[in-house]
């Protein structure tokens, strides 16, 4: 969170209310924002940090409001997350461990740990449709990202056609 916190204020100044909105106004209810707390608490690490500034603005009948600022040191980590790579597929992957390993101890069989995966994938992939009909059809951001949540979901679900093909 604090990357995406740092390129709503390079964007432009703000305090944390004013970000969570951004973050509910961009991503919808695709990439539920972080509470109020969670944000504050991002926030005075930033500047703990030095990549971010803030300042006590002054209200009238009500209490001041610190606004936050990036700095040139938050921007230079902006630019250095912007231009590095994510990560790709993983190697090692968790569920695979368990249905290799698992099968020489007695633990498990190989098919019942598949169907129970593919059972899982599944559920997800029918919350994802569901988030998919729930969210505006022109938020587009939103639309992208629970997009390819399914198309990754669609990948792990043929995955495993392919584990139950070679494993058992």
């Amino acid at each position: 969170m604090r990357l995406h916190l740092l390129a709503l204020l390079a964007k432009e100044p703000a305090h944390g209310y004013e970000l969570k909105q951004a973050l509910e106004q961009i991503f919808g209810t695709a990439y539920p924002s972080p509470n109020i707390g969670q944000i504050y608490v991002t926030l005075g690490r930033l500047e703990k940090d030095g990549l971010v500034s803030g300042v006590d603005v002054e209200q009238s009948n009500r209490p001041n409001k610190k606004v936050y600022y990036c700095t040139a040191a938050g921007r230079e980590v902006l630019d250095e997350w912007v231009d590095s790579p994510t990560e790709g597929p993983r190697v090692r992957d968790e569920f695979f461990m368990k249905l290799v390993l698992a099968p020489l101890t007695g633990i498990a069989d190989r098919m019942a740990l598949i169907n129970r995966q593919r059972r899982h994938y599944l559920a997800i992939m029918r919350d994802l449709v569901d988030l998919a009909q729930r969210t505006d059809h022109d938020n587009r951001p939103a639309q992208l990202l629970i997009e390819g949540a399914m198309l990754h979901l669609q990948a792990d679900l043929d995955w495993l056609e392919r584990c139950q093909e070679e494993l058992t």
